[in-house]
């Protein structure tokens, strides 16, 4: 599927969560006595429109918590290739000039959790290591952690509720 096409499907998408999500739907029987929703969002996506898609969503769901009255409490752990996503842009990289505007989504959908209360965005730094990106140029907001997989395994412990971003 060619970028252009897989941009056009995100901005559709993007552009019909919002009415879907103004339905008469809720998820009542999910969080009947929910009073938190502690997520740790593993997230091991390797093309930058598909991560710019889902980091641009994220924000969707905290608020929907948010409007049926759970407090959203996000954890947001990057391992694997998202992580070579999540750098101030290189304009001369081959990545910055192929993905621009995937690039792009990315940035914004950062931008829109870091704006939030309670998300944590965290880095593995394993990950760092296996693709060559250098931490320095991360952006704003990401903290590098040790071991992604171990961070996801203490917030289990801790009663976070694991969410698979793939």
């Amino acid at each position: 599927m060619g970028t252009l096409v897989r941009a056009l499907l995100a901005g559709i998408l993007v552009l019909t969560v919002p009415a879907a999500q103004a339905a008469d739907y809720d998820d009542a029987a999910a969080l009947q006595g929910v009073e938190e929703g502690k997520g740790v969002f593993l997230v091991d996506i390797g093309d930058p429109a598909k991560l710019g898609l889902y980091l641009n969503l994220i924000p969707g769901t905290y608020r929907s918590l948010e409007e049926q009255g759970v407090e959203p409490d996000f954890v947001l752990t990057f391992i694997g290739p998202s992580v070579k996503f999540l750098t101030r842009e290189d304009p001369d990289s081959l990545e910055a000039l192929e993905h621009a505007e995937a690039l792009e989504k990315v940035r914004e959908g950062i931008d829109k959790l870091r704006s939030l209360d309670n998300v944590r965005l965290e880095v593995c730094n394993v990950a760092l290591e296996v693709t060559g990106t250098d931490a320095d140029r991360l952006l704003s907001g990401l903290e590098v952690v040790g071991d992604g997989f171990v961070s996801v395994i203490g917030y289990q412990e801790q009663g976070y509720h694991l969410v698979p971003v793939y």
